[in-house]
């Protein structure tokens, strides 16, 4: 898939901080069952990989790194069953590392000379991170003013009650939120509320 794809599968990606493997297969099936199926792992934790790995094996499942910051990472995530990556900026030699991978790339912008940047890389689908502590919607409703092509994926402080203000956006395809995944319902098991907090984001668009 490409990453317009990718965004346009669900209104919502979940970003997923995993401390324990044990609990990333079963995270993963709660979140497919609820609808969300593209799942965003972050390079946050020493088990992000290994979580990876179990994740990619849920049917339907449709499995990417996040936090990448080079090509490295890209490597190592791409060879533990990750399949697309987002990072919270963008580099030129990133941009070129993942496109040699054929990794779908959807990297991190904040200001106009970093679309610009990413636009000059060749990446027209681009995550608006942090988003709450970048101007939030109304920043980026402007954003979309002069750069009518680009389409975003709004990143960082989001939670239920905000995502539609950046949904409502015409640029914003979805948002990535870990409101979905909380970590006391992670680590009490609670794979039926998060299924119910996944299927909630239907109602978002």
């Amino acid at each position: 898939m490409k990453v317009r794809e990718l965004m346009q599968v669900a209104p919502v990606i979940p970003v997923l901080v995993i401390d324990d493997v044990s609990k990333a297969k079963p995270l993963a099936e709660a979140l497919v069952a609820g609808g969300l199926r593209v799942l965003e792992v972050t390079l946050r934790t020493p088990v992000a990989l290994e979580a990876m790995k179990a994740m990619a094996d849920v049917p339907g499942a449709i499995v990417g790194v996040g936090t990448a910051l080079n090509g490295d990472d890209l490597k190592r995530a791409q060879d533990h069953g990750a399949t697309f990556a987002v990072s919270p900026g963008f580099t030129i030699e990133l941009g070129a590392a993942a496109n040699a991978m054929n990794m779908p790339l959807l990297p991190g912008i904040m200001t106009p000379a970093d679309i610009m940047r990413a636009l000059d890389g060749g990446f027209d689908a681009l995550k608006f991170f942090p988003a709450s502590h970048a101007g939030g919607a109304p920043f980026l409703k402007a954003l979309t003013g002069p750069f009518g092509e680009v389409k975003f994926c709004p990143t960082g402080g989001i939670t239920a009650d905000t995502a539609k203000d950046y949904l409502s956006i015409p640029n914003v395809l979805c948002v990535g939120g870990s409101w979905v995944a909380p970590a006391a319902m992670v680590n009490a098991g609670d794979w039926e509320g998060i299924t119910k907090l996944a299927k909630a984001c239907d109602s978002l668009r």
